[in-house]
């Protein structure tokens, strides 16, 4: 019995040892693994901010009514002279003349068309392409939101396709030049301001933005709600804007300096209180040169 109890002692302490041997000790892959989990993780390298041209040596602007000038200078007429990215007035000290000096008349397109929704810009991007120029200006979407009703806007997801498919078009054909993409104002903005002239009020009636112009005076819940639709979806354009746009490094949005803008009854037309004038056009000049070419 003893003879047995010493051999199963003698067994245990070898199983022990063997024991100690192959599991006490130190583990170098595990404790590499677990020094490695432990260290913090390498910080990403940062993406470099794409190189601005800040002096482009030619403009294309797309675009709507605003861009062409509409009823700036007089009654249902394109006034390019004062627009804000091409005009030649010196009242307005336009984008074009600011950055293109005495070649801008030469270096630079106005290929806006009033009356253009999103749905039109494919084609002015098409027309743009084929001019090569350094920076494309794009301002467009307020007619997708002045529509007859509310209910006839251009749904968000369609704006978003043609918005996507211009901008895929644009870095396509021209790989290397910038495009400068601006908000759209505040629609409801320019309703308060001009809802303060009776005669304007009496012009909008003729069928100016009828989705957030008509009956301008009612105070009812249904017009307070048409009016926040419409504010709402200008909202939803401009998130897409910003959204496509900052796909591309080459591409710069106005971070909302137009939609934030307050017009004020003096920078409207006297022919319809509703598109911007000359001293309206230049204020937007002002803040899309600075949104435009300022340091990031």
């Amino acid at each position: 019995m003893r003879q047995f109890l010493r051999g199963c002692l003698a067994a245990a302490a070898a199983s022990l040892l063997l024991a100690g041997c192959s599991g006490g000790g130190p583990e170098p892959h595990r404790d590499a693994a677990v020094a490695e989990s432990r260290a913090p993780a390498p910080k990403p390298t940062p993406k470099p901010t794409p190189t601005w041209d800040a002096r482009p040596a030619s403009i294309a602007a797309l675009g709507d009514s605003i861009t062409r000038g509409f009823d700036a200078c007089s009654l249902l007429a394109d006034c390019p002279e004062v627009s804000w990215v091409t005009g030649s007035r010196t009242q307005v000290d336009s984008i074009a003349g600011r950055v293109l000096a005495g070649a801008a008349a030469a270096n630079s397109w106005n290929l806006a068309k009033s009356g253009a929704r999103m749905s039109d810009l494919p084609d002015q991007a098409e027309t743009a392409a084929a001019k090569k120029p350094s920076l494309v200006t794009v301002l467009m979407g307020a007619n997708d939101a002045c529509r007859e009703s509310a209910a006839d806007m251009t749904p968000v997801a369609g704006f978003r396709t043609d918005f996507t498919r211009a901008m895929a078009g644009l870095h396509s054909a021209l790989p290397k030049s910038q495009v400068f993409v601006a908000s759209i104002p505040d629609l409801k903005r320019l309703w308060e301001v001009g809802k303060e002239n009776p005669l304007g009020k009496q012009i909008w009636k003729l069928g100016v933005c009828p989705s957030m112009l008509r009956d301008a005076d009612s105070v009812a819940e249904s017009a307070q709600t048409r009016r926040d639709a419409v504010r709402a979806r200008v909202v939803a354009y401009n998130r897409v804007l910003k959204e496509v746009c900052g796909q591309y490094d080459h591409c710069r949005y106005d971070g909302g300096a137009v939609f934030d803008y307050r017009f004020t009854p003096d920078e409207l037309s006297s022919w319809d209180w509703f598109h911007p004038n000359a001293r309206g056009q230049a204020q937007l000049a002002r803040i899309l040169f600075t949104a435009a070419f300022a340091k990031p």
